[in-house]
């Protein structure tokens, strides 16, 4: 696939919004003699043999599991995904000097490193809480407003600010913005809310809280594998994604710019609200022509298995494109290595809206070395020509600058903080 967007030529003249505003041209599509590519059957990989006291065994392990907390890089970033988080959002308060950015940072540096290893923070009410780590990491970063308020502008990185309004967007105050940010991941939704509570009681003293969103995903006993897990639409979600360290240092990790920001990453937050009513309306053919993927096991159009590369270029006798060319898969794809970036998507559900349909949908979290560079293009891309968009709207957005790790006696942040 070329960098330049693909339109039909018959939706030229027409407003990409209007011709998104339904699943009327997923029919069309189909109907034209497509009709068919998506069958397959649900298969399961074969459970290896298991005994009751062999999964709890299992289970125990995991949480007990701890990930470092000090190295080179900030954990919970390169770490497999776990099956909860929570990201919460906060601004400086007005009385906040760089000095106390720096006790602040120091403290919450002390607390995450306590609460990583399954030891209390000091103080903590509840002790008893933070001796099941599972697979606990606490990640920290700043919004364009730590820099400005605290003076540091001069240490913005390169390609670091507020991402531009797109036409898809309809973004509410409360999931938006921030000048910092923390994330909690674990394998135990006990174990981030007990983690989130302390971390964001140490921040208190300095920031106001702004936000706070939590998530899930598929819970892996033992060993995590590296099957994708699936959105609430039932699609694989993250299957492009950077799965080595030469990957990781090309996309995710900066090797330019401020010397504090070496080693370190962007964070952009998109709280993704989905339209359950609508989506239910398709049928699975219609679902995997807009998605571009087979839904049962991930599948681009074009080959069998999720990791499969899209063949953009195939098309049917009819010379129609297999994938289409408002398929999400073409407007997400680019062969550009700088376009490319990590995703850690979290599923949220918070109750029923008034209709009776579920609050619910996608915490979408990237991470690359340039938000400009990397992630805007693909952005503007999706929101210029995407069929997914008809079923989801993005309402909430910020973007952090996230350190690098630190050593023991060290804190997140001191290379800028001094």
């Amino acid at each position: 696939m070329t960098q330049t967007p693909v339109e039909d030529s018959e939706t030229s003249g027409v407003s990409r919004r209007g011709f998104l505003a339904s699943a009327g041209v997923v029919s069309s599509y189909v109907a034209a003699g497509v009709a068919g590519f998506a069958g397959g059957a649900l298969t399961v990989n074969a459970a290896q043999a298991s005994t009751p006291e062999k999964e709890a065994q299992l289970r125990a392990q995991q949480q007990s599991a701890t990930i470092p907390f000090y190295g080179e890089y900030q954990a919970g970033i390169m770490t497999p995904l776990q099956a909860y988080g929570t990201y919460a959002a906060f601004t400086l308060k007005p009385s906040t000097t760089l000095e106390q950015a720096r006790s602040m940072m120091q403290l919450l540096t002390d607390d995450a490193a306590r609460l990583a290893k399954g030891k209390p923070t000091l103080p903590d009410g509840e002790p008893y809480l933070a001796t099941e780590p599972a697979r606990l990491t606490s990640t920290f970063g700043f919004g364009p407003g730590f820099f400005s308020k605290l003076g540091l502008q001069g240490g913005m990185p390169a390609g670091f600010a507020e991402l531009p309004t797109f036409s898809i967007d309809k973004l509410q105050p409360e999931f938006s913005g921030g000048d910092l940010v923390i994330h909690v991941g674990a394998d135990n939704p006990l174990t981030v809310a007990h983690a989130a509570r302390q971390l964001s009681r140490t921040a208190h003293t300095f920031a106001e809280p702004l936000w706070s969103q939590t998530g899930f995903n598929r819970p892996q006993y033992g060993v995590p594998s590296d099957q994708t897990g699936r959105n609430l639409f039932g699609q694989v979600d993250g299957t492009v994604n950077p799965r080595s360290a030469k990957e990781f240092d090309s996309q995710v990790w900066a090797t330019s710019g401020p010397q504090w920001f070496r080693d370190g990453t962007c964070l952009v937050v998109r709280r993704i609200q989905m339209d359950f009513a609508g989506w239910d309306k398709l049928d699975d053919t219609k679902k995997e022509t807009a998605m571009g993927r087979n839904l049962h096991n991930g599948a681009p159009l074009t080959g069998t298995k999720e990791f499969d590369t899209p063949d953009l270029k195939a098309t049917y006798e009819n010379g129609m494109p297999v994938i289409a060319s408002f398929a999400h898969v073409r407007r997400a794809k680019t062969d550009n290595p700088a376009e490319k970036f990590l995703r850690r998507p979290l599923n949220y559900e918070d109750g029923l809206l008034p209709s009776g349909e579920p609050n619910a949908g996608l915490i979408f979290a990237a991470y690359m070395a340039d938000i400009q560079k990397q992630f805007v293009p693909v952005q503007q891309r999706l929101a210029d020509l995407d069929l997914m968009n008809t079923w989801t709207t993005p309402i909430g957005s910020a973007v952090f600058a996230l350190p690098p790790g630190c050593q023991p006696g060290g804190y997140i942040g001191e290379g800028l903080l001094g």
